[in-house]
């Protein structure tokens, strides 16, 4: 079959008609995605290999490249790394064996934009089209992104960073984002959606703050009278980042049995709601984050293997705070700016307050330097900060830990005491007792909650207010 054409190239309202490369060495599959292709108002060329498609290639350009991962004459991959290479502004998709993770997670490893499994479903082959073609016309520019805060710096640990966020937006490929707690993961997968130029909403996920009894309706969603309560159809998280992206934070914190039917959505691209006994598709690009040390969770039997491999087709960690030090002033006087706006006030850092800053490690990175800068506004009187102002708790001056967590003499309170606020000492006495705890349990946080006397869920939220990331795995 052949579209018809207007001089080599069909047109639709006056303007000319995206192409499209179909490359397989079965006819038939060439047809019918040609068909398709066409009754969406698209204009497709047919190559029956991976010589025929490079000879194609080197003719025109093309809006989006469909290739067969296996032909008798090549291999897909291929061709993917080939156009990656020579034209790397054309979105190539490939299409694999039904079932075939590791050949669908090579492709994307090597450029591909997204896949499609076989038997193709229409449906999703439309819904990646429209993703791809869309995506030049929409594709926000990195110049004209609003910086994040958290990513202003032109230290070559952060430039490298934002570098692959930018070359990765565009691909459909899963994004694993690791880093310390407050090194701005979140940040990243936002500027990854607002690159990617996919139409639908950025929803944000914290793994480890879903009850494990709700957490199939709440990534999934519900039918009516699916169980006490559900009073009418509800969609879930991936319902709601339909054409969009879907950031699951800390996703260490996903139990096994979750584990299990996340992968099975990731493989699948579809969906089956609580109560419900047909499954929906969804086109959702999935960034995750994390803090742990996967591969070490996998060691430890607390992570599937399957799904890491999956969730980190590309890996971008965010730097510490500590490796872009110099980066500190600019950054301290642009959170400045922001909040001495927001409170209608204008303030400035003296050198005093700037070489402060540079002095210390900040364990909480930025996510610790925007607090610090707000409280410094906060207790300041003048328009200039000064280094007592910051109230920053010189390095080597750790409080003691008190005693029952984890041993040792009772805190002196008048010596600690002296020139902290209140709430800055009693926070600090807080992060000691809870790394004793962790300490003395192995990182063990049920343990550690137990050890504490509170419960697992006010730890965990202790942990993320105090700025505590996990140590080891």
């Amino acid at each position: 079959m052949s579209s018809q054409r207007d001089g080599g190239r069909r047109l639709v309202a006056g303007a000319q008609a995206p192409r499209v490369l179909v490359v397989d060495d079965e006819a038939d599959i060439r047809e019918l995605l040609e068909l398709t292709l066409v009754r969406m108002g698209l204009d497709v060329d047919q190559a029956a290999g991976v010589a025929e498609a490079r000879a194609r290639l080197a003719e025109r350009d093309y809006d989006l490249c469909l290739t067969d991962m296996r032909m008798e004459d090549g291999d897909g991959l291929d061709l993917v790394r080939f156009i990656s290479e020579s034209r790397a502004d054309t979105p190539v998709a490939v299409i694999t064996a039904f079932g075939s993770a590791d050949n669908a997670v090579a492709a994307l490893k090597a450029g591909a934009f997204d896949y499609l499994s076989k038997p193709v479903a229409l449906d999703q082959l439309r819904a990646l089209v429209r993703s791809a073609i869309d995506v030049p016309g929409r594709t926000v520019s990195p110049q004209s992104l609003p910086e994040p805060r958290a990513l202003i710096g032109e230290s070559p640990a952060l430039a490298d960073a934002r570098a692959l966020i930018d070359r990765v937006a565009r691909n459909m490929a899963p994004v694993l984002v690791s880093g310390e707690s407050g090194s701005g993961k979140e940040l990243a997968a936002r500027r990854i959606h607002a690159l990617s130029g996919r139409g639908g909403a950025f929803v944000a996920v914290n793994c480890g703050a879903i009850p494990e009894q709700l957490m199939e309706s709440e990534f999934f969603g519900y039918r009516k009278g699916a169980f006490t309560g559900a009073d009418e159809d509800r969609g879930g998280f991936f319902q709601a980042a339909q054409g969009g992206t879907l950031f699951l934070d800390e996703i260490a914190e996903l139990p096994l049995s979750m584990q299990v039917k996340l992968l099975r959505a990731i493989q699948e691209r579809q969906v089956r709601r609580v109560g419900s006994v047909a499954e929906e598709a969804v086109d959702v690009r999935i960034v995750s984050a994390t803090h742990q040390n996967l591969g070490a969770m996998v060691a430890a039997g607390r992570f599937r293997q399957d799904l890491l491999y999956r969730l980190n087709v590309v890996e971008i960690r965010m730097p510490s705070l500590r490796e872009f030090r110099d980066d500190i002033p600019m950054l301290a006087r642009s959170i400045l700016d922001r909040v001495s706006m927001q409170n209608g006030r204008t303030a400035r850092l003296s050198d005093a307050a700037i070489r402060e800053l540079l002095s210390y490690d900040f364990p909480g990175n930025v996510r610790e330097l925007e607090n610090v800068i707000e409280r410094a506004l906060a207790l300041s009187s003048g328009e200039c900060i000064d280094a007592a102002d910051l109230r920053l708790v010189p390095a080597g001056a750790d409080l003691p830990a008190r005693q029952g967590a984890g041993g040792g003499a009772p805190v002196d309170v008048s010596r600690v005491a002296m020139g902290l606020p209140l709430q800055d000492y009693l926070d600090h006495l807080e992060r000691e007792a809870i790394l004793a705890a962790l300490a003395e349990t192995g990182d063990n946080r049920t343990a550690a909650a137990k050890l504490l006397g509170v419960t697992f869920r006010s730890l965990r939220y202790r942990l993320q207010r105090l700025n505590i990331a996990e140590r080891g795995g």
